[in-house]
């Protein structure tokens, strides 16, 4: 049975540094301290063996696997686990690589891209690389990697688990994958033979329509014959009219050039009258030309006629508006000359008034000024009266103080004699 030789180490978890482990025939045992990275050996081989559950690797998520760096070492940005499998003497390794000494496989992690696996240098499936190990009798998950309560959960495991671990036990644990494989290939083949059968009836009904396509194509071309044909008896027809028409057309054109000579004799004599006629008619064209002139003169005169008749007229009506406009000017100015006469008359009145009035004011003005005279006088003797009233109300205050002096007195002495 083929036996893993050699793990390779780097960048993983808390190997920051490549190491490289060799795994010799026998027993090998792995022993150190707590936290020395034990079990992070064991996850790197179950990590390269196609382990996709960062959980089962007691990570968050599968980037957690890359050395996250410490207080005095920077992080790393990939991890990188190799297994180099070695078949046993006198066996070979599993299909593709049953050629193969040794089969080296290679799993590595970026940090924000994704893992990608290699097998002897060139890329493979993580499936494949499952399938493979379950050959082997081999897996991250198969019964041959016991950890911690790995044997208590085998106990209390399920019947379907349990069949899963017998079937890793008996090497078939690979065939169970490639069955589950084959099976979905072939529900692949049957969703493809349902979409060939679509395709095919799909096509079927397409012919079909092809067919139909067909009878009017041969229908169109028998019809396109039949159509030729009838063509060529119509223009053998119309070649036939065409010939009598050439042999009518001939006779005509015969015809035609007779009485194109007969037409040119004709025109030479009509040429010949239509000479004599134009010498005859040199005298009569002088004297239409001279009519002509005067004609154009008696012409010119009458416009010019016209046109002066047209100013007159415009004049006359300019003469009309004239008039018309100094009789308005001239009524008007008759009821001006009846305003100012009437005005001079109000005028002529209100001056005999004025003068009336202004020999009337020296009476009124010695009226007016006898009655000032007897206002001031008046005023006078207020005045003295007012200077007469303030004298006798002085006294009567002086003898109301006198009383009231008096008065106080008398209660003086009316209040003595009463205490006494």
């Amino acid at each position: 049975m083929p036996a893993l030789t050699r793990l390779r180490i780097a960048g993983f978890k808390s190997f920051a540094d490549p190491v490289s482990l060799e795994l010799l025939p026998g027993l090998t045992g792995i022993v150190g301290p707590n936290g020395c990275g034990k079990s992070n050996i064991v996850e790197a081989l179950r990590w390269a063996m196609g382990e996709n559950s960062a959980r089962a690797m007691r990570g968050g998520e599968m980037d957690d696997v890359i050395f996250a760096g410490t207080t005095g070492r920077a992080s790393r940005n990939f991890a990188e686990v190799t297994l180099t499998i070695e078949p046993a003497e006198g066996e070979t390794l599993p299909d593709p690589y049953a050629a193969e000494a040794a089969l080296e496989i290679r799993r590595r992690i970026e940090r924000g891209s994704g893992s990608s696996y290699r097998a002897q240098g060139a890329e493979i499936r993580a499936r494949d690389v499952q399938t493979l190990f379950a050959d082997l009798g081999s897996g991250a998950r198969s019964s041959g990697m016991v950890s911690q309560g790995r044997v208590s959960a085998l106990v209390n495991a399920k019947p379907e688990e349990r069949r899963q671990v017998l079937e890793e036990a008996a090497g078939i644990a690979g065939l169970h994958a490639r069955r589950h494989e084959a099976e979905l290939k072939l529900r692949a083949a049957e969703a493809n033979l349902e979409r060939a059968q679509e395709l095919a009836t799909r096509l079927e009904s397409d012919a079909e329509g092809l067919r139909k396509q067909a009878k009017q194509a041969a229908r169109y071309r028998s019809i396109s014959d039949l159509i030729r044909a009838a063509e060529t008896e119509h223009l053998a027809v119309l070649r036939a009219r065409a010939a009598e028409a050439a042999a009518q057309n001939a006779s005509l054109l015969d015809a035609a050039r007779a009485a194109e000579q007969q037409a040119a004799a004709e025109a030479e004599a009509a040429e010949a009258a239509l000479a004599e006629a134009e010498a005859a008619l040199s005298a009569p064209r002088e004297a239409e030309a001279a009519a002509r002139t005067a004609l154009e003169r008696r012409r010119m005169e009458a416009e010019r006629l016209a046109a002066e008749i047209a100013r007159a007229a415009q004049e006359a009506e300019a003469a009309a508006t004239r008039l018309a406009a100094l009789r308005a000017d001239l009524a008007h100015a008759a009821r001006a000359r009846q305003d100012a006469e009437s005005a001079c008359a109000r005028l002529a009145a209100e001056q005999s008034a004025l003068a009336a009035r202004q020999s009337a004011l020296p009476a009124e003005i010695e009226a007016a000024a006898a009655a000032r005279r007897d206002a001031e006088a008046t005023l006078a003797a207020a005045e003295q009266a007012s200077e007469a009233a303030a004298a006798r109300a002085a006294e009567a205050e002086a003898a109301r103080r006198e009383a009231a002096a008096f008065v106080r007195e008398a209660e003086a002495r009316e209040s003595a004699a009463a205490r006494q």
